[in-house]
């Protein structure tokens, strides 16, 4: 046979709540853990019940001496249900005014975007517009290279290429009268060391 199955929070804060609709008295914990195994609760849980029912604001406790009693009243289970149920009313009504509002945004949003002929006829040619405008732009690309100012670019780019070949030449030039002033005997070996490297007697600068 299965286990019988234990009540759920829920049902054991209701059962509790019960002992003191039914008796409308005042307790101590020790007579509560007493009181709720007969209601399904087990004493070892009656604690935690309680305080989430005092959280709840659906019972209350107070210590009177050096005792803690707990009580709770119809009404005020009542009252609790009272408020929240204000509460729930009022967030509808809150959200029924934000989806109206919305509503009146998304009327808004639609007018003038109805779908007419007008506006079909609008929207081909728009279409037909990229379309064209896309080819344009694609016809332009071929002719890049003449446009001016990728020519005057280009133009700067050679100056700078030009000057910079002259500069390494008259560094190379530097580079051999160093060589023939400092090892004026391996002149045979620094023209064969030149030939290796491409530099040759056609080396000049450029006009």
């Amino acid at each position: 046979m299965s286990k019988k199955r234990g009540l759920s929070l829920e049902d054991k804060r209701n059962q509790l709540l019960q002992i003191f609709h039914e008796s409308q008295d005042f307790y101590l914990l020790r007579e509560l853990e007493k009181l709720g195994p007969r209601k399904g609760v087990i004493s070892q849980s009656v604690k935690d019940v309680l305080q989430s029912l005092v959280d709840d604001d659906l019972l209350f406790k107070d210590k009177i001496g050096t005792s803690v009693y707990f009580w709770s009243l119809p009404s005020s289970a009542g009252n609790q249900l009272r408020q929240v149920r204000a509460k729930l009313e009022g967030d509808l009504g809150n959200v029924r005014q934000q989806q109206a509002k919305l509503n009146e945004q998304l009327k808004s949003c639609k007018k003038g975007r109805e779908d007419t002929a007008e506006r079909e006829t609008a929207l081909l040619e728009l279409k037909d517009l990229e379309e064209k405008n896309k080819i344009l732009k694609a016809e332009l690309d071929m002719y890049v290279d003449n446009d001016p100012a990728t020519f005057e670019s280009m133009k700067e780019a050679c100056k700078v290429a030009h000057t910079a070949i002259n500069r390494w030449t008259d560094n190379i030039f530097a580079l051999q009268r160093w060589c023939s002033s400092n090892f004026p005997d391996a002149k045979d070996k620094l023209e064969a060391v030149y030939k290796e490297v491409g530099i040759t007697e056609e080396l000049d600068y450029l006009e």
